[in-house]
């Protein structure tokens, strides 16, 4: 029999026990329940609520990836194997992905304040950086993200003309640009290191083993190989398989960075 009772009192007279129903203000509806089958009902309220804890602590971060670079990432699709992996991870409601590249460019057209390292600056420096936050902003208005991860695929255009110098400086400085921008220290950056196709090449060798110490000297950074991508012709470009492997790579080296790992 239900009844209801201002206030609580013991919930156990003689061999029953009070099962709470429904509250209401002060008031408090009870269901009279034998004490030999309270062990059940105690057992279903704690699945019952462990279940409503479960969807009430959901994973419910979002996640913003920002790919850009140039023509090895221009040629990369997203969609291939980047997206699909990160939303298998994380869901795909909870994933934002932008990307902006374009082939043959400098470092200097993404970080305005790079500088040669002799004589001046020619023309203007962040073009493809601004063309690349013009597409970012419509894509993550009215989001709060719990984690955002830069992918960085470029550098063959800066092994050439002693760029190379000043290449560690201005991909630091870069990030740092990214970070003030999106007001937040904690992004995540996986770089593509440049492959094998023009090794003993000394601007070429020297991007890559910049790439290489810069991530891992910083905690939030992870490199990926690229030098069996472009197989069998070992060209600057990979192949249609290698670009697919390129997205699994920098997805797998994401989630671990998300994750913590």
């Amino acid at each position: 029999m239900d009844r209801w009772i201002d206030g609580l009192r013991d919930t156990q007279v003689g061999f029953c026990r009070y099962l709470v129903l429904e509250c209401c203000g002060p008031k408090i509806k009870l269901m009279k329940i034998p004490s030999k089958l309270w062990a059940g009902v105690c057992l279903a309220g704690i699945l019952f609520t462990n279940l409503a804890s479960a969807e009430d602590g959901a994973d419910k971060r979002q996640h913003l990836f920002i790919l850009s670079g140039q023509s090895n990432m221009a040629r990369l699709d997203p969609g291939v194997s980047f997206t699909p992996a990160v939303e298998k991870a994380f869901g795909k409601d909870k994933v934002t992905v932008v990307k902006g590249a374009k082939g043959g460019m400098p470092i200097k057209e993404w970080y305005k304040d790079w500088k040669p390292a002799e004589g001046k600056v020619r023309g203007k420096n962040g073009a493809l950086y601004d063309k690349l936050i013009a597409v970012m902003t419509p894509a993550i208005e009215g989001k709060e993200f719990d984690s955002v991860t830069f992918v960085w695929m470029q550098g063959e255009r800066d092994s050439k003309d002693g760029w190379d110098k000043v290449y560690k400086d201005s991909l630091l400085g870069l990030v740092q640009q990214l970070r003030d921008d999106l007001g937040r220290q904690d992004i995540n950056v996986v770089i593509g290191r440049l492959s094998d196709a023009k090794l003993g090449t000394p601007g070429w060798d020297s991007i890559r083993q910049i790439q290489k110490e810069v991530c891992e000297a910083n905690p939030r950074w992870k490199w990926v190989n690229t030098d069996d991508l472009d197989r069998p012709k070992n060209d600057v470009h990979y192949t249609e398989a290698g670009y697919r492997m390129l997205g699994e790579r920098f997805a797998e080296k994401a989630i671990l960075l998300i994750n913590g790992q």
